[in-house]
């Protein structure tokens, strides 16, 4: 199907409002019609009528997953532009056989890490527990936790993990840390101590997820990882939900085997009204918001922006 000005342009997923406030939408002006959807679609059937119309599509993050069926449905689909560096619920495969161009923009910022010590902090202190009793006229009710002296336990020491040691260390903690290809020298560059994966979950007083998704990663905290864990330790997860068995987890949270969880990131998201981590009273759960920053915005914004522009310019549609 030829190609015909103005392009059709899907913006998905757009929970705040804010992508046309991000970033300079007007030099596709002429060029481009950009429709903006802010509600999420979780039904197959009605992600394909919804994007039939459209030549490009503009995916934040892993919001809305593009599966093999769903590419097959999309005749007009030329350019998917999805935000951050990997996105790991396209189907690659799919787009590069269908003849799809797919862009990824920049990121980075330390939007992960900052919410991961905010949730940190959040549970240790029971700031929600003491946040409801000052509404409700009530004063001091809990007892808080500390972080000197304790030990953090990093699952994945890069990025992300290697700022977590260094912020740790300003706390004063002991820090251990482990991932499958971790060595001494770069756990000790970080200001770590390697341990094997059993150790870490043992000893650690917070265990804290910093690992890519992949085959190999997928449950890599199980109910027989669970079980190794203090009674008093809290599990924080800011990566991504399917890294721990989501059925072990609450079962370990229901039965109070941990102390508890701070999660921003789930196996099923946005998270369904009814599910069991949205009620437990030792879980603190935001909704995976880590990478959801003014600056990560603009970058995101700025570079899908970018990436159309290319894309038309490459086919011949320039200014």
């Amino acid at each position: 199907m030829p190609l015909q000005l103005p392009i059709q342009v899907a913006v998905l997923d757009d929970y705040q409002g804010v992508a046309l406030s991000m970033a300079d939408w007007s030099v596709l002006k002429d060029r481009a019609a950009v429709t903006v959807f802010r509600d999420h679609l979780s039904d197959p059937a009605a992600v394909v009528t919804r994007l039939q119309p459209f030549d490009v599509i503009c995916v934040m993050r892993e919001r809305t997953p593009l599966s093999r069926p769903i590419l097959a449905s999309l005749d007009r689909l030329r350019l998917i532009v999805s935000t951050g560096a990997r996105n790991a619920s396209i189907d690659s495969d799919a787009v590069r056989e269908q003849g799809i161009i797919m862009c990824t923009t920049g990121g980075g910022g330390n939007g992960a890490m900052e919410l991961t010590w905010a949730l940190i902090h959040v549970a240790l202190r029971h700031i929600p527990v003491e946040t409801a009793a000052v509404r409700q006229g009530g004063w001091q009710v809990t007892v808080g936790g500390d972080l000197a002296g304790k030990t953090l336990g990093i699952v994945g020491l890069g990025h992300i993990g290697s700022g977590m040691a260094r912020v740790a260390q300003a706390f004063n903690m002991n820090v251990v840390a482990w991932s499958p290809n971790l060595t001494e020298e770069k756990a000790a560059a970080a200001g770590a101590r390697l341990v094997s994966k059993e150790e870490l979950l043992r000893n650690a007083d917070i265990v804290t997820l910093h690992l890519v998704l992949s085959a190999r990663t997928r449950g890599i905290l199980g109910a027989a990882e669970l079980a190794l864990m203090k009674p008093t330790s809290w599990l924080v997860n800011t990566s991504r939900g399917p890294l721990v068995d989501e059925p072990a987890l609450i079962a370990a949270l229901q039965q109070r085997r941990i102390a508890g969880a701070a999660l921003d990131v789930f196996n099923i998201e946005p998270l369904p009204a009814a599910h069991p981590l949205r009620t437990l009273d030792n879980v603190v759960a935001t909704a995976h918001i880590g990478f959801v920053t003014e600056a990560s915005y603009q970058v995101f914004y700025r570079d899908t922006v970018q990436c159309i522009v290319n894309w038309l310019d490459a086919q011949g549609y320039s200014k």
